[in-house]
């Protein structure tokens, strides 16, 4: 004799149905859905979703699926999809899922008092690589429109920010700081997203987030013939052979020095400077003058000639140092 609190015994032979949660993304365009989606769509007794404005809405009722609006408790979703030998519902969930079903449904499963259909999570739709720059992109429109401070700003004043999170990428990546390198990372692309989306802005020469990217995707391309052309590189100096060659075909520049940014820190424009000087064969005397900063002009120089980076030498140099202060404090 079966004890009373104990779990009916199943019935091999009652219906299952199926139940599909199916979900989607927001950075995907409505209407793209994977084949397995569309063919649980098309194949549903039922299809329904609590979102009344769920952004895939209009494209399945252009593709002819019936979506009913609301979404059922739990009890009534399991007994329609049990009935009449087992019926299919599908539930297309909203961007904040559908925490009230699906936790009616894991409270019926785990009872084991009742009996279940299939229960299945479909994703209808994936991220892609680089998906979440959508969203930085949508969150900056939303601020610039919004927050009064960063909807005033220029590109001419958010310089000192871009210096200020250049510099602290390097010292996350020199200090060997995943963490940081993490942080910062982001630290810096926020700073290209704000500037594009500043010249969005601009009356005269306004570009996009997008104009941006479609350049640097364009230049790429252009300056790696050996991956998207015919060309082959065997070695990472055939590369740059050919990353050069395709940039002074580009620039027509009349000086190897133009496009040398006099902006940037002196070594590493001393270095620069030193590197564009040696690479297009010049054989340049270095200026005579009396004074420390002549001695570290050649000091920059012989450093690019040895392959060492003058600037990152002597942040090295300089962190030592800081650490001998600290000592000697101590």
């Amino acid at each position: 004799m079966t004890a009373p609190d104990s779990p009916a015994p199943a019935d091999a032979t009652a219906p299952t149905g199926r139940i599909v949660l199916l979900t989607t993304s927001h950075r995907v365009a409505p209407g793209l859905l994977s084949w397995p989606a569309w063919q649980a769509l098309r194949g549903a007794d039922r299809v329904l979703s609590g979102d009344p404005d769920h952004p895939q809405l209009p494209y399945l009722r252009e593709a002819g699926v019936e979506v009913e609006p609301g979404s059922p408790a739990a009890r009534e979703l399991v007994d329609y999809c049990l009935a009449e030998g087992g019926r299919t519902a599908v539930v297309i969930t909203s961007a904040e899922g559908e925490s009230e079903l699906t936790d009616g449904l894991a409270r019926l499963a785990g009872s084991g008092r009742a009996a279940m259909p299939d229960l299945e999570l479909l994703p209808g739709s994936y991220d892609l690589p680089g998906a979440r720059l959508l969203d930085l992109v949508q969150v900056m429109d939303r601020i610039r429109a919004e927050c009064p401070w960063s909807g005033t700003r220029t590109n001419e004043e958010l310089v000192k920010y871009g210096i200020e999170e250049a510099y602290e990428l390097v010292e996350a990546i020199e200090e060997g700081d995943r963490e940081a390198l993490l942080e910062e990372l982001g630290d810096v692309l926020l700073q290209v997203v704000f500037h594009a989306r500043i010249a969005q802005d601009d009356p005269e020469h306004p570009f996009s987030i997008d104009d941006v990217a479609g350049g640097i995707v364009d230049k790429l391309i252009h300056r790696h013939p050996h991956v998207f052309g015919d060309e082959s590189a065997e070695t990472a100096e055939d590369v740059r052979r050919h990353w050069l060659r395709t940039k002074a075909a580009e620039k027509r520049r009349d000086s190897v020095t133009e496009g040398v940014p006099l902006a940037q820190p002196s070594l590493a424009l001393t270095a620069k400077l030193a590197f564009r000087a040696r690479t297009a064969g010049l054989d340049v005397a270095l200026p005579d003058g009396a004074g420390i900063g002549y001695e570290l002009l050649a000091l920059a120089v012989r450093a690019e000639a040895d392959g060492v980076d003058p600037e990152a030498a002597l942040r090295a140099a300089a962190r030592a140092y800081r650490d001998a202060i600290r000592a000697a404090e101590g």
